[in-house]
């Protein structure tokens, strides 16, 4: 065997290796937990969708999608400002994150968390051809995203937090990735509109959305029902919140 596509052969061992190591991209992360269960299919009543494979992903940038849900309304009400530290949860091929990224400015920084290897290559490939820089892939797991602590200002949640199997330990690790005035926003298909062309299961009420929320410390803080198919709902960490082990 010659030594060059020998060398070749390696350095594509070593590529593959790191894209499948979670939070492979992020500053400081942390080592792999082993699952003590398995990914929950009902919550608290609901039914809880498969996550959209990334096969499908060029669904996320169709044409029709900004007429569909009016995306740029939704960016011009998440409170954005230049310099902060925003996560896009189930970034998929950077739909959201690379907008926001552009809003936030060069001082600014987008943690697109996603748990297909395959999604953040799309979205690494969509970086370089729009010379974006202050995005850092990280690959989370079904139970844990790999963020640092108490670092992100804003957690945007777009029609994924209903795919969640675990969905306690992502809203915990949410919760202490936070800083203290940071909020997440949930943003889901309205199950109480029939008219929304969605499968039911990757629906949820407000009223299903604040149960859980406030089953895992949060409250809401704000709402933004403008969007033609879509709840805007965003949450803070609740002070007078005790997790259950502490009740």
């Amino acid at each position: 065997m010659r030594a060059q596509p020998f060398a070749n052969c390696l350095l594509l061992g070593l590529v593959l290796f790191v894209l499948a190591t979670p939070g492979f991209a992020q500053d400081d992360a942390r080592p792999r937990k082993a699952k003590k269960s398995r990914p929950l299919t009902e919550y608290m009543g609901r039914e809880i969708a498969m996550t959209m494979h990334y096969a499908g992903a060029e669904w996320l940038i169709r044409n029709e999608r900004e007429r569909e849900e009016r995306c740029s309304l939704l960016l011009d009400n998440l409170g954005l400002k230049t310099g902060m530290t925003v996560c896009d949860m189930g970034c998929g091929n950077g739909f959201y994150a690379l907008p926001i990224a552009k809003l936030l400015g060069p001082r600014g920084r987008v943690l697109a968390v996603d748990i297909q290897p395959e999604m953040l290559f799309l979205l690494r490939e969509r970086m370089e051809l729009e010379g974006i820089r202050n995005i850092t892939p990280i690959l989370g797991s079904v139970d844990d995203p790999y963020l640092p602590e108490q670092t992100v200002d804003l957690a945007i949640l777009v029609d994924v937090y209903h795919e969640f199997g675990f969905p306690e330990q992502m809203l915990a690790a949410l919760r202490k990735s936070l800083k203290p005035n940071g909020r997440i926003v949930l943003v889901e298909f309205r199950a109480e509109d029939d008219d929304v062309p969605i499968k039911p299961e990757h629906k949820m009420t407000k009223r299903q959305v604040n149960r859980e929320l406030a089953a895992n410390g949060f409250k809401l803080a704000a709402e933004f029902e403008e969007l033609p198919w879509q709840h805007v709902m965003f949450y803070e960490a609740d002070p007078d919140w005790q997790p259950k082990e502490d009740r």
